[in-house]
């Protein structure tokens, strides 16, 4: 029986853009329409949820799901990114405690404005912020209404920290370790992040690249 739609939650490793598991899968499973529903940057692991046929249609109701993370910040170190992949811009000591941090985590529950890192997929004027910065073109980005359902410290280990972050979509978690930072008066960035659900859909349910092709009973038919 030939399969026309399917939804399968695939574990993203580090060093993969969303679109290599997409191309990857579109080939290995013999599908013509793939997609996914919510970009992860390359450096970033965990869930990615993968549509195939009639399903791509469903693609902006899924991308409108909650999602949570679970991220390590590195407090005292400000990048160009935000996060590990760029030029460090400063260090400083780090001299908050854990009642500190946590005080600060508070300010960001709630709806909020958020400006995207430059490095990010918005667009300015019909390109992406992206491409601007890496050109190093100035980009200026609006703030913009995000909303955490909830953030928590899960460990402390200065100057890096791990936080699980509960959030609606288009919730840059890079922005979260800059603003935090700013808010210590520090400085921060990510150093990891990993997604571990989206709605209903889990981590601990997500299939390996690898093993995922394996299986023939999800294959279409080109």
């Amino acid at each position: 029986m030939k399969l026309e739609s399917l939804i399968l939650p695939v574990n993203k490793p580090a060093g993969w853009t969303s679109f290599d598991v997409v191309a990857k899968l579109r080939g290995g499973l013999r599908w013509k329409k793939v997609g996914h529903a919510g970009t992860l940057d390359p450096p970033a692991t965990g869930l990615l949820l993968i549509l195939f046929g009639d399903a791509t249609q469903r693609t902006e109701e899924f991308m409108s799901l909650e999602k949570e993370y679970v991220a390590t910040i590195c407090l005292g170190v400000r990048t160009s990114t935000d996060d590990a992949e760029g030029e460090i811009i400063s260090r400083n000591d780090v001299i908050s405690g854990a009642s500190d941090i946590e005080d600060a985590l508070k300010g960001f529950v709630g709806s909020i404005q958020q400006t995207p890192p430059a490095v990010s997929a918005v667009k300015v004027k019909g390109r992406r912020s992206y491409e601007l910065a890496r050109k190093g073109n100035a980009v200026e980005l609006s703030p913009r209404e995000v909303h955490v359902h909830e953030i928590s410290l899960c460990a402390l280990a200065i100057p890096n920290i791990s936080v699980r972050v509960r959030c609606s979509r288009g919730t840059y978690i890079r922005s979260i370790a800059r603003d935090l930072g700013e808010r210590l008066g520090c400085g921060g960035s990510l150093s990891s992040l990993t997604r571990t659900k989206i709605g209903r859909f889990d981590l601990s349910h997500a299939w390996p690249i690898d093993e995922l092709l394996r299986q023939p009973e999800f294959r279409g038919t080109n």
